[in-house]
């Protein structure tokens, strides 16, 4: 069967369509942008998701600046994403996500209030 391919959005490698992830770069969301509490399919000038209502502007807590919620920083191109810390599931997280979205676990960077310690 014939497989189509399509350039990643972050690195521009070309990949098979029916991708989940990128082997190049191991972007999660490597053809569409997703927010990164909900994992609904969001567009680069949200300010908030209309799903979840996570806003989609934040302080890079590498280079301080402001940017998009996205993988990673738009300015110093950081990654935002941290693994889950339960070492069954390995799911890449967004670093600000209270829990992880594959299994459930609780990330342990987050205070309860929701707050990075």
């Amino acid at each position: 069967m014939a497989s189509y391919k399509q350039n990643c959005m972050y690195c521009d490698s070309l990949i098979d369509s029916d991708s989940r992830f990128c082997p190049k770069c191991g972007s999660n969301s490597p053809f569409v942008l997703r927010c990164p509490f909900c994992l609904r399919e969001i567009s680069k000038g949200d300010l908030r998701c209309a799903g979840c209502g996570g806003f989609l502007k934040l302080q890079c807590p590498q280079c301080g600046k402001e940017t998009f919620a996205g993988e990673r920083c738009e300015i110093c191109q950081a990654s935002f994403m941290v693994p889950c810390s339960n070492k069954r599931c390995g799911e890449m997280i967004f670093f600000q996500n209270s829990h992880c979205l594959a299994c459930g676990k609780a990330n342990p960077n987050i205070s309860k209030k929701g707050l990075r310690r």
